[in-house]
């Protein structure tokens, strides 16, 4: 698979991937050599980033699963990376037979290609290769238009992506954009790298860990509660965060952790990121 992929993008991959990196913390095996020596030398500088990756994606699965249980059916997920080791259509197939709708948005060619080839075929679920920024060109791709009925509740995965963006990238605006195309009963899921964690070495850790992924094409942003905060509040009056607002990862629908290890990672892990979900009346 990975192969094909990369056949299918006929791209040089010399250069580590923060989607491929992801991808090997998550124990997946679409990443190359380049990504698995410099995702080594990123767990030098900050071990827990591992943990970190896998609460991520812990998160996301319970926040599909918990939309899917709220009546939401469609599913956009802005900077989906690799599609691999349980992302949004896996979740979804496992948790029901009903019919659901999944697009998928990233603007790396060997993602991409990469998740083409994964879906080559599933004919509910598909792929826009664009910048998450350009919120218009992703609504108007035959795509999206196809699989998302915008008169109908969408849930909106930004997991572990807006860390990625820097200020020139507005992002607050970026949101409200998409929040205001989606209907009643719609959602938006965030999650984001913490800048303002109590312990001083693990800051310490962090900050070396984002000043060496700046020789990767997506440098590093780490953010404090209030900046996420705002970004909810400015989604518009008929936003309103879900309890309990913005908050730690393990603190979304803990009932669904049934593993205890996973369990005792996600509370080690607690302060590394933050969360949000807000919902649309």
């Amino acid at each position: 698979m990975v192969e094909q992929s990369r056949e299918a993008a006929d791209l040089d991959v010399s250069r580590p991937n923060p989607g491929r990196i992801y991808d090997w913390f998550l124990g997946g095996n679409a990443n190359w050599a380049i990504d698995r020596v410099f995702g080594e030398r990123l767990l030098g500088m900050w071990p827990q980033i591992a943990g970190v990756a896998r609460q991520n994606r812990s998160f996301m699965q319970r926040a599909v699963v918990d939309a899917f249980d709220a009546g939401i059916r469609q599913f956009l997920d802005l900077g989906s990376g690799i599609p691999t080791m349980g992302n949004v259509h896996e979740i979804l197939r496992e948790h029901t037979d009903e019919p659901v709708r999944v697009v998928y948005v990233d603007c790396e060619p060997v993602a991409t290609a990469h998740t083409r080839v994964n879906l080559q075929e599933t004919d509910w679920a598909g792929i826009v290769q664009a910048d998450l920024l350009n919120w218009r060109e992703i609504f108007a791709d035959d795509v999206t238009k196809r699989l998302l009925d915008l008169d109908q509740p969408v849930c909106l995965l930004a997991v572990s992506v807006l860390q990625f963006i820097g200020p020139d990238g507005d992002i607050p605006e970026v949101l409200r954009r998409y929040a205001g195309k989606l209907s009643t009963g719609s959602r938006v899921a965030i999650t984001h790298f913490a800048s303002d964690v109590p312990d001083h070495d693990a800051r310490a850790s962090m900050e070396r860990f984002r000043t060496e992924c700046d020789v990767t094409p997506s440098p590093l942003w780490l953010r404090d509660r209030a900046t996420i905060t705002d970004w909810f509040e400015g989604l518009g009056d008929r936003w309103s965060l879900l309890s309990p607002g913005v908050a730690h990862l393990p603190d979304w629908r803990p009932d669904l952790i049934t593993d205890p290890k996973a369990a005792a990672e996600a509370e080690a892990m607690r302060p590394y990121s933050w969360f949000g979900i807000s919902e649309k009346a």
